[in-house]
């Protein structure tokens, strides 16, 4: 493998493990970032790789909330965690709207909004969203604070709000957190339970796009998206905890900022440059 394409790979993990889990859009951060970085891999390939790369992130989420997601315990207190399998059947039963949709208009959306004029778009539309509902969301209350809170129609309410996130720039984790916080939800709650929901849906992702790969692969392309994955692994739990630990103390209004400011600055290149 060529160093200057291990530094690029670094690059991306580094891109994704950052904006998987901040609500600032991963796949419009990815897609900009192909852009200026462009790894020397077949289209087919890098397509696979700006999906499977996303495995790493998962992984973080699975390390860092393994206590909570772990459903088996200890034989004095009877094997099995019931509120755990009662957490994981409502995280499949958000997943469900954007399974449906992704699987059977994948290639449609793909080809339509893959843009960076609809990254552009959404960064912006998103970014109002987040600073307007900041500030309706200071003259209540959140209904559900804790995991036990959430109701089965709550789970497919915010999995219907997930489905969002197929068009490129609104971020899966923007749109369920959005729609969680208008639901009445705590941003704890709504974060945690984005995150959640992020690993059948990116597992799903990562197997659909593996299977559809009609390519063929070189050991170094392997190795690109291995270390691509540790990256992205090693920085999404850094990402992760700066951001639980965030919310306790601030809202997500900065968030919208950065993508109205983002947002603007894709269409000035795209004016001046493109």
């Amino acid at each position: 493998m060529d160093v200057v394409e291990i530094f690029k790979a670094i690059i991306l993990g580094i891109v994704e493990g950052i904006t998987e889990w901040l609500p600032i859009s991963s796949t419009g951060h990815m897609i900009l970032i192909d852009q200026i970085i462009q790894l020397k891999v077949s289209e087919e390939f890098m397509n696979l790789f700006l999906v499977v790369i996303q495995l790493g992130a998962i992984l973080a989420v699975v390390l860092c909330f393994f206590k909570k997601l772990w459903p088996f315990t200890s034989k004095e207190k009877g094997y099995v965690k019931t509120d755990t399998l009662i957490l994981w059947a409502k995280v499949i039963v958000g997943v469900i709207p954007l399974g449906i949709i992704g699987v059977l208009f994948e290639d449609e959306i793909d080809a339509v909004f893959y843009n960076y004029q609809t990254v552009a778009f959404t960064l912006i539309l998103y970014g109002i969203f987040f600073i307007l509902i900041e500030k309706y969301n200071r003259k209540r209350k959140p209904v559900m604070t804790g995991l036990k809170d959430l109701t089965f129609s709550m789970a497919i309410a915010i999995g219907m709000f997930q489905v969002l996130s197929v068009i490129p720039g609104t971020s899966r984790s923007g749109a369920t957190i959005l729609g969680a916080m208008l639901l009445g939800c705590g941003r704890s709650l709504a974060a945690e339970y984005s995150f959640f929901l992020s690993i059948p849906v990116m597992f799903g992702a990562s197997l659909l796009k593996i299977l559809k790969f009609e390519g063929s692969v070189t050991g170094s392309e392997i190795g690109l998206l291995v270390i691509g994955m540790v990256v992205a692994f090693i920085v999404s739990v850094i990402a992760i905890k700066f951001l639980m630990g965030y919310i306790k103390k601030k809202d997500f209004t900065v968030f919208g900022w950065y993508r109205i400011v983002l947002g603007g600055i894709i269409i000035l290149c795209a004016v001046f440059l493109f």
